[in-house]
């Protein structure tokens, strides 16, 4: 069994859109270089078939995350995706290093925090709180309900109408068991406009969203 229940986050998250995260900032090359990393994050998550071809892309792309986080030092944006690309690793690596990635992605999201927990429209504090939930509890890792809930409070906050918010704030429900409160989630992140931008991640996110509709019972 999986150490990870399943993190795609986070990846989240976000562009926007990620939420949608991915706001401009006052630096446009940074942007287009960072919206490059979450481009390909969107087509590797959805449209490449198979964990390990997957696993192998999303190596490469977290080598290129990191050239950015090093080329922007200080900025919270190249930091959450390359904490989105880290934690996707975790949800595709094999078990025994599932663990080591999700940390790592922990660790480098929380950097981004202290630089600006609001950055990318609170896209670091859901795909921090999307952590918290995916990951399991001690003993076996760092995952926490409570961190988790006031993780995903901020990002909601900030951010009420998008896509992957509610989407998120939704499977935390499902994992708690309370599908009215997930389904009520599940329905706005439906009602959110289309990214024209994020073309893969749109259609690729609705459609999860659909199927985990299609479960609640």
């Amino acid at each position: 069994m999986s150490l990870i229940k399943k993190i795609g986050c986070i990846a989240a998250m976000m562009a926007m859109a990620l939420p949608g995260f991915a706001h401009a900032s006052n630096d446009p090359v940074m942007d287009a270089q960072v919206k490059r990393i979450n481009d390909e994050w969107a087509r590797i998550k959805y449209q490449v078939q198979g964990k390990d071809q997957q696993y192998q892309q999303l190596d490469k792309l977290a080598v290129q995350a990191a050239q950015v986080v090093a080329k922007y030092p200080g900025h919270a944006e190249p930091l959450l995706w390359q904490g989105i690309v880290t934690s996707e690793e975790a949800a595709q690596a094999p078990m025994f290093k599932q663990l080591g990635f999700a940390t790592a992605a922990r660790d480098i999201l929380l950097k981004a925090y202290k630089i600006d927990p609001l950055a990318e429209k609170g896209g670091v504090a859901m795909s921090l709180g999307v952590l918290y939930y995916k990951v399991p509890g001690w003993p076996i890792g760092f995952g926490d309900a409570k961190k988790a809930k006031a993780y995903l409070n901020q990002g909601i906050v900030v951010d009420p109408s998008s896509l992957d918010t509610n989407w998120f704030f939704g499977d935390y429900w499902v994992t708690k068991g309370d599908n009215n409160r997930a389904r009520a989630f599940f329905t706005k992140a439906l009602s959110a406009p289309v990214n024209p931008d994020r073309p893969v991640w749109d259609a690729g996110r609705r459609a999860e969203v659909h199927a985990a509709m299609a479960k609640l019972k």
